[in-house]
């Protein structure tokens, strides 16, 4: 089906971040909004497929909200920016991060293909519609991936014309994408994208692009696709390094060593606020690293509970932000009065691969929560729900957990003894220095066990190194 706009328009222009939680995601808060073009080629209708060039793996989606203009704008001001808009409609501001690093900043190779603006399919009559009204989500193979609205955007949809006009003259039939909420990610041929806008009854209609593959290779006369780790990462819409991108020996080194002995090690490199204080396995015998999503819960406020509360809340999209290997890290200020997580939560994130989740508050369903096998450490169980004590409020935002502060992109390691935050820096360094102080506390307990005095044998002094060195030299055969 082709794009509802009839004629081409003279240009699309894309903002780069507009959603306060696409913001949190990418780690950055702009002052002011910076944009990029889109060529008119690049659009496209309705049950168009979108096409992953050959040769490239990061095809992403981002559901927007697509404003087509309808009077000539030159030099407006922000107040009537919203009266130069004719119709709204859904878009997907689609794009392959492969090619990104050949046109840096324009994005025109990457984002500007045949077919990767897809618009539709019904456009809303702005007039009668408020800006700050209206609702996006985003649907991939029928699971809700993104979910936000637009009363609280970084700059409203009436400040970007006027912004736009200082120096860009808009022409009727041009489009502006605003900008796409947390949670756009990566697709693969087969998926399904689905994109609408809503204004309470009113409906652009479910914007589909089934994601395609290309029948041909990529000419060699120009740029070819290449993928690494900081392209996969900000493809997959995380601000943070995910475990699956930690050396194996790092993860493997950090779970075989005691928690009380990383806690110990810490503190000998002047760090001694480290522990999570206050929280316990909800299953005893767990063990727990991985790298810290972080959610914010702030106190009830009725009055806007109704607003960050309901729906697709900070404490749903952190759950849907989750990548294999991430611990979510709440931060429930130590009030364990109320609920912070479920057990059908629970189970989500432990689907979306978590290694494992960490609240300083209560948890519900503690039982079901205990047999699914997630390691999740908490205050305190307790049967309300969050409403009772907590609002919602922030995902991927430094935190204090347990009196620890907690930053997106930290490793936690959890075992019976409680949980530590690790400086991902300093974590191979603690390895070998953490398996060292075992190793010497094995050899303590042998002679303590055999009836020595700890005087001088605990910690290890002069007296007992050669005992030591010899004992080790045994252990090593």
């Amino acid at each position: 089906m082709p794009h509802p706009l009839g004629n081409p328009p003279s240009k699309i222009i894309a903002v780069h971040l507009n959603y306060p939680s696409r913001a949190a995601e990418r780690g950055r808060v702009p002052s002011k909004p910076s944009y990029f073009l889109k060529p008119p080629s690049s659009l496209a209708g309705t049950q168009e497929a979108i096409i992953r060039p050959r040769g490239c793996e990061l095809m992403g989606f981002e559901g927007e909200i697509a404003l087509v203009i309808g009077s000539r704008a030159r030099r407006v001001r922000p107040e009537d920016g919203w009266k130069h808009v004719r119709w709204v409609t859904a878009a997907n501001d689609a794009g392959v991060y492969d090619l990104r690093y050949a046109d840096r900043g324009s994005n025109l190779r990457s984002k500007g293909a045949d077919g990767f603006t897809p618009i539709g399919p019904r456009l809303l009559d702005a007039s009668a519609l408020d800006p700050a009204a209206l609702r996006l989500r985003t649907w991939v193979n029928d699971e809700l991936v993104q979910d936000d609205t637009t009363d609280t955007l970084l700059f409203p949809f009436g400040e970007l014309v006027a912004d736009l006009s200082r120096l860009v003259t808009l022409e009727p039939g041009d489009v502006i994408l605003t900008g796409t909420p947390a949670g756009a990610s990566v697709v693969v041929p087969g998926d399904l994208v689905e994109v609408e806008v809503t204004a309470r009854e009113l409906t652009t209609g479910r914007l589909r692009s089934p994601i395609g593959t290309a029948h041909h290779d990529l000419e060699p006369w120009g740029a070819q696709p290449k993928a690494d780790p900081a392209e996969r990462e900000s493809a997959y819409g995380s601000a943070y390094t995910p475990l699956e991108l930690l050396a194996e020996d790092i993860a493997a080194g950090l779970v075989s060593v005691a928690v009380a002995t990383l806690s110990a090690q810490l503190r000998k490199r002047g760090l001694p606020h480290m522990s999570v204080d206050g929280v316990h396995p909800a299953t005893p015998a767990s063990r727990m690293v991985g790298v810290a999503h972080t959610l914010r819960y702030l106190p009830l406020r009725e009055d806007l509970f109704q607003k960050y509360g309901n729906g697709m809340n900070a404490q749903k999209r952190a759950i849907e932000e989750l990548r294999p290997g991430h611990v979510l890290v709440m931060d429930a200020r130590r009030d364990t009065s109320a609920g912070t997580l479920g057990d059908i939560l629970a189970l989500r994130a432990l689907k979306r691969g978590a290694a494992g989740v960490v609240t300083d508050g209560g948890l519900r369903d503690s039982a079901a929560v205990a047999g699914l096998g997630l390691p999740v450490f908490h205050g305190g169980a307790h049967p309300s729900v969050l409403g009772r004590r907590h609002v919602p409020w922030d995902t991927g935002v430094p935190i204090a957990c347990g009196g620890a502060l907690v930053q997106p992109g930290d490793l936690l390691v959890g075992d019976d003894d409680g949980v530590v935050v690790v400086p991902p820096e300093l974590a191979a360094e603690l390895i070998t220095d953490c398996r060292e102080q075992e190793r010497q506390e094995r050899f303590i307990t042998e002679q303590v066990a055999g009836g020595e005095s700890v005087d001088g044998l605990y910690p290890l002094g002069p007296a007992w190194r050669d005992a030591y060195e010899n004992w080790c030299k045994g252990e090593t055969q």
